[in-house]
């Protein structure tokens, strides 16, 4: 487990998104250890979203408890399941020559990315879990949460897939430093000229920026070499696609929480939608 642990700290701190550790056209980690990391990571958290249930108004509901401390890993895993195919196919049509086992990889360093920065904040919302009794609050506390964490996580995949391209197209860059009279060129974006090929006459003979390989944080851009625009237009509608499942499966699986006011219930019927949800927590919470 603690060699698991130092795999999630290299993604962390950038180390395993290096260009010279992406040469194989892949991330290297273990995806099946680092897949049991995220779900202690998700049991954490469940436990921090959990403590409402046990010092609410009225006394604990340990059900409520142990149902929120196993459906939080669920709703990543089943997120992942459902939108993996998609990233796949939007991937293959952007030109990418990243295979199956190369997006898993990459997918399940995002969440690990995802579930550590939400983990870090889950003794944040057990604090405000000892300290209020408003549910909308809470709901509105997790909802803001959820919504940092998977952002960070969707510009790690999105900054990884950039640096992925660069390995791919230029397998020299991080292995060792291009000679002094000649200025690294940078490797095309998804959806660019590749290298050999004729450029269009408008970009022909312009110059083309360095890369920049030093050693550089997971979210960092990289100078020199940026997503191609249409690539970026369809990588924004897979993260919206996440998004939207990421919600609407939380949706399903509700409740995380557990309405004081109400009985406990493993799951709800299907009525309404998340952001009908949201927006009435909001309303009760200040209007």
């Amino acid at each position: 487990m603690w060699n698991l642990l130092n795999q999630l700290d290299r993604i962390l701190r950038g180390e395993a998104t290096q260009l010279g550790d992406l040469r194989e056209g892949t991330i290297r980690i273990p995806a099946a250890g680092l897949s049991a990391v995220i779900a202690v990571l998700a049991v954490l958290y469940g436990m921090c979203m959990g403590c409402f249930a046990l010092f609410r108004e009225g006394g604990p509901s340990w059900a409520q408890f142990f149902a929120t401390t196993v459906k939080v890993p669920a709703l990543f895993f089943l997120t992942l399941a459902v939108t993996f195919p998609s990233l796949y196919v939007f991937n293959a049509l952007v030109g990418s020559r990243l295979n199956l086992l190369a997006i898993l990889r990459l997918l399940v360093a995002s969440l690990g990315v995802n579930l550590a920065v939400l983990a870090s904040l889950g003794p944040i919302v057990a604090f405000f879990s000892l300290n209020t009794t408003s549910y909308s609050f809470m709901v509105l506390l997790n909802v803001l949460v959820f919504a940092v964490s998977g952002l960070l996580g969707l510009m790690f995949l999105i900054q990884t897939l950039n640096r992925l391209t660069i390995a791919a197209w230029r397998p020299g860059l991080g292995s060792r430093p291009a000679p002094a009279a000649q200025p690294a060129l940078s490797a095309p974006a998804f959806g660019e000229t590749p290298p050999g090929e004729q450029l269009p006459a408008q970009t022909a003979g312009e110059p083309v920026p360095a890369v920049v390989v030093g050693e550089r944080g997971p979210l960092e851009r990289l100078e020199g070499h940026v997503l191609a625009r249409h690539v970026k237009t369809v990588f924004a509608c897979w993260i919206v696609l996440f998004g939207l499942v990421g919600a609407q499966m939380g949706w399903v699986l509700r409740p995380f929480i557990g309405d004081p006011n109400a009985p406990f219930q493993f799951f709800r019927p299907r009525e309404s939608n998340f952001f009908q949800a949201v927006w009435q927590s909001l309303r009760a919470l200040f209007f």
